[in-house]
């Protein structure tokens, strides 16, 4: 893993560009952004085999952000480790920007547009099922709300990970309990989840989603031997803005001129 202190400096870096880029544009799901900041900080600064030189060479691993929704957060990601330029930022969800307010594969280095949830594992299963067909070693990981696993496109597409052996496939849950009308638990209780990913032939890991240490001690396993793997990742709704820390709220708001600044002192201190 690389240096913590480099990988926190740019987690912070990406919170703060979000912020920015959602301030400026009056857009929304911060709060379900900075959910997922340190998973993908961790993927793209230290386990994915992919760069802005390898977006199109076959043997890349790949990556599928399947809660769309977080795209601000995601493009932060891909303009910090070099896929597009700083610049596009600052147009965020603005006319004629090539960066909307879901993920979409015409971005430099987004595999697939994304935002219809349910749709990414499936699409990641296949990928890995190609890799495996055509003597591939490339990796695919596909990152997904636990609001989405109510779908059941998902556990179809377990079904079949689980079934072709596919180690050469890793799904995180992004786990904040919280899910655009309320609390996962009391819309459709997730009770079990792991039990029940199991029963598909999967490994299952549960994982702080905020601490790199945790995170790469998971990755450090992988691949593993003729299993897909599937990590919980623990997560905070709106995680390093205090007064946006578990609140539903910051599934739709955009910060206002006192929120913007409250919100930009606290992550400049960090």
């Amino acid at each position: 893993m690389k240096n913590l202190d480099g990988l926190i400096e740019h987690a912070q870096s990406v919170r703060v560009n979000a912020l920015n880029m959602v301030y400026r544009s009056k857009a929304s799901h911060i709060g379900s952004g900075y959910s997922c900041v340190e998973l993908l900080v961790y993927l793209y600064s230290s386990w994915l085999k992919v760069s802005s030189d390898l977006i199109l060479d076959s043997n890349r691993d790949r990556f599928i952000l399947s809660k769309g929704h977080a795209a601000a957060v995601y493009y932060a990601v891909l303009a910090e480790f070099g896929f597009i330029p700083k610049g596009w930022l600052d147009k965020y969800c603005q006319i004629n920007s090539p960066l909307g307010g879901h993920v979409d594969r015409n971005v430099p280095g987004v595999e697939i547009s994304t935002g219809s949830l349910g749709h990414g594992l499936p699409i990641a299963v296949g990928m890995a099922l190609a890799a495996k067909r055509n003597n591939k070693k490339y990796r695919v990981v596909a990152l997904l709300s636990d609001g989405e696993m109510e779908s059941g496109a998902n556990w179809e597409a377990f079904n079949m990970a689980g079934a072709k052996n596919l180690d050469n496939l890793i799904v995180i849950i992004d786990r904040n309990n919280m899910q655009a009308m309320g609390s996962t638990e009391d819309i459709l209780p997730m009770k079990n989840l792991d039990e029940r990913i199991r029963s598909f032939g999967c490994a299952c890991f549960d994982v702080n989603g905020h601490d790199f240490f945790a995170i790469d001690s998971i990755f450090q396993k992988m691949p593993l031997n003729c299993q897909p793997a599937v990590i919980i990742a623990h997560t905070i709704k709106g995680k390093g803005v205090s007064f946006m820390e578990n609140k539903l709220e910051w599934h739709y708001k955009s910060p206002n001129d006192e929120q913007f600044r409250i919100a930009k002192k606290e992550l400049e201190k960090r």
